[in-house]
């Protein structure tokens, strides 16, 4: 059989073109270095980080021990919108680097085709001048792109990097969702709690005003005892009527984080105390790896190196190696005969010799842009850091708010005992006794307030963390 010196000639040019294809542009990448605390300051006994967003979560949330507020929370990845756009646009970043993937091999093309022509008859010299000629046509084309020069690998690097980046975005928004469902769940238990001692304190006012006025109708006290009893009760009921509305709110927000129609959606009231789970001792910040923006903000650095990669790689030419096979006649029953066989193979070179500086200006736009995203990664870890510093400096000093609230709650109510003890006696006006009730009434409502903002601290520390403490021990254990 012979051989064909040019078909011989194309094979060698693949085979070194293939080689060659280990050849790029790509900058070597690490990661940027971002100075990071050896510890908390509100929390010595914690370590330094870095990122690995790739450690389970867990529903962090389960902390609590709320079983209502895990039922709502398993309701965000099924009917949360704002999670599924996150969703979409990661499919969408996947289906680009499946496509920046699909550079890596050829293109085959095929085609049936049947035609007739005819060429004018004035045409001089033209051996079908005036003729009709039918063409029947069938054959495959295919063409391939070496990776010279690695643009095709850098391109790919870029889109699998930016698809990480939005898989780490998904995550994010999971977790600023989850996080603000239980930070609405949590305040608004407090608003129940508050809302039934409002209207505790009512049914108790409103019993004094029934009691007083009977007194003034005896003509044992003035009318000045009644008004300020009146006062007292329109004052409370108001404060009674603005948590519910609060509360209300609360509820429509959380009808739209579940994704249901707020009209449509309830959570039954309950009173509840709030705990806050102990956070425990010696977490180390390694955990402050999980956080998904830090990943995404990683990443995208990574995918601005590759950009580089692909800006360099356009300095270089570009190869292009096609071939076509197929059958061709102008009648149709020799058609599918060997003679009608056509064949064609070649490469072709090309590159970009004068762009007027078009390439010299990517390349700086792509190093600028690599510049911003390191900007963006160690911006993001500081901010991470600051985050997780107030939620623990909040968490300590709201533990001592509490302690302090709660002996002033105790010596309110007690001062609230004496007072309606010394005015059952005759021997203080009943200005005293309301004054007592509130300031009792206000004590006991800043209590509860402040248990609220300890949980919803909480709440932010896990997912200042990443998304907890928990289910961590076996990944901790192995990267000792």
């Amino acid at each position: 059989m012979k051989s064909n010196p040019m078909l011989l000639r194309v094979l060698v040019a693949g085979v070194g073109c293939a080689v060659l294809g280990a050849c790029s542009t790509l900058p070597p990448y690490s990661r940027p270095d971002v100075a990071v605390p050896a510890h908390y300051a509100a929390a010595p006994g914690w370590s330094d980080a870095a990122p690995a967003d790739q450690t389970p979560r867990g529903p962090w949330w389960t902390v609590f021990n709320d079983p209502e507020l895990d039922r709502l929370e398993a309701r965000v990845d099924v009917s949360n919108q704002t999670l599924k756009k996150a969703v979409s646009q990661l499919q969408q970043a996947r289906a680009l680097a499946d496509y920046q993937q699909a550079g890596f091999w050829p293109s085959v093309t095929a085609g049936v085709a049947q035609s007739r022509a005819r060429t004018s008859q004035n045409v001089l010299g033209h051996s079908l001048a005036g003729k009709t000629v039918p063409d029947y046509s069938a054959g495959l084309s295919a063409s391939w792109e070496p990776d010279l020069f690695g643009r095709i690998g850098d391109a790919a690097t870029n889109a699998q990097a930016n698809a990480e980046a939005s898989a780490a975005d998904v995550e994010a928004v999971r977790l600023s969702v989850t996080s603000e469902l239980a930070t609405d769940y949590f305040n608004l238990r407090s608003l129940d709690t508050q809302k039934n001692l409002l209207d505790d304190s009512v049914s108790a006012y409103a019993a004094a005003l029934r009691l007083l006025n009977q007194q003034l109708a005896n003509g044992a006290i003035d009318a000045s005892a009644v008004a300020q009893a009146q006062a007292q009760l329109e004052s409370t009921r108001t404060q009674a009527t603005d948590t519910g509305a609060q509360r209300a709110q609360l509820q429509h927000a959380i009808a739209v984080l579940v994704g249901e129609p707020a009209s449509t959606f309830t959570v039954a009231a309950r009173e509840q105390a709030l705990s806050v789970p102990e956070v425990p001792p010696g977490v180390p910040s390694r955990l402050l790896e999980r956080r998904p923006d830090i990943a995404a903000a990683e990443r995208r650095v990574f995918a601005s190196n590759a950009q580089i990669g692909e800006a360099r790689a356009a300095y270089f030419p570009n190869l292009v190696l096609s071939a076509s096979v197929g059958l061709e006649s102008t009648f149709f029953a020799p058609w599918l005969s060997a003679p009608s066989l056509f064949w064609s193979l070649g490469p072709q070179l090309a590159a970009t010799i004068f762009d007027g500086g078009q390439r010299n200006d990517t390349l700086k736009r792509a190093r600028a842009q690599y510049d911003g995203s390191v900007a963006d990664y160690r911006q993001t870890v500081l901010t991470s850091f600051q985050q997780v510093e107030d939620d623990l400096t909040s968490l300590n000093a709201l533990a001592d708010e509490a302690q302090s609230q709660r002996r002033a709650s105790d010596a309110a109510a007690l001062s609230l005992r004496l007072t309606t003890n010394r005015y059952q006696a005759g021997a203080v006006s009943y200005l005293d006794v309301v004054t007592a009730q509130t300031i009792a009434l206000t004590n006991e409502r800043t209590a509860e307030q402040i248990d609220a903002r300890r949980v919803i601290a909480c709440v932010q520390l896990l997912v200042a963390l990443g998304g907890g403490w928990q289910d961590t021990a076996s990944a901790l254990a192995s990267a000792k």
